[in-house]
């Protein structure tokens, strides 16, 4: 049986989605320099198929990251009726969880990040706009100090994973790091348990 245009399409973009489910996973293994022979075998596509659709390694970790700030944002929109602090931490754990994956990107990618007119740029633009909002409301309930920025949110975020990913002796302390920062950005009069004791002056 011919496979019509209709059906070669509908193949092309499946075979376009498992590439980008599997690279995720692949790189979240291996880093950005994961072996694109091995996501494509992974995938169950030739490699020539994995190069019709990203031409370059940077093609597919654009693909990848643009993925992930999309997901972000829609993540912090269905966010946006749940508690306020709860909604934040929430939201903080999943761009945590993923930011690890997408260390060592090489300069031009960061620069397509940083290029106002690029759609990477928008989508981690959108993201962050989305995040900032949980923060917002956060802050309007009294939940999270006022003097907290986004830039601050992300750095402190970033900073969490940075650190488990660069000693791995800390990774099993990433949840309790996670919650030193949350506390960290708690009121004064919203944190609860005794307050530290002072050494008297000598």
């Amino acid at each position: 049986m011919t496979s019509t245009p209709r059906n070669q399409r509908a193949d092309a973009q499946r075979n376009r989605e498992r590439i980008l489910a599997v690279a995720a996973a692949v790189i979240e293994e291996q880093g950005t320099e994961a072996s694109l022979r091995d996501v494509a075998r992974r995938a169950e596509v030739g490699l020539g198929t994995l190069y019709r659709h990203f031409p370059t390694r940077e093609a597919l970790l654009e693909a990848l990251l643009r993925q992930r700030f999309d997901l972000l944002a829609e993540r912090a929109r269905t966010l946006a009726g749940a508690a306020p602090h709860e909604a934040l931490v929430e939201w903080l754990r999943s761009f945590v969880a993923g930011a690890g994956a997408y260390r060592g990107l090489a300069a031009s990618m960061m620069a397509t990040i940083n290029d106002e007119g690029s759609p990477l740029h928008a989508s981690c633009h959108a993201m962050r706009q989305a995040g900032g909002r949980l923060l917002e409301r956060a802050q309007a309930a009294g939940e999270v100090r006022a003097d907290v920025t986004g830039l601050d949110l992300f750095a402190l975020a970033s900073a969490v994973s940075w650190i488990a990913d660069q000693a791995p002796s800390l990774a099993a302390r990433g949840d309790h790091l996670f919650g030193l920062i949350m506390d960290g950005l708690r009121p004064p009069e919203r944190l609860t348990g005794p307050a530290p004791t002072r050494a008297a002056p000598a």
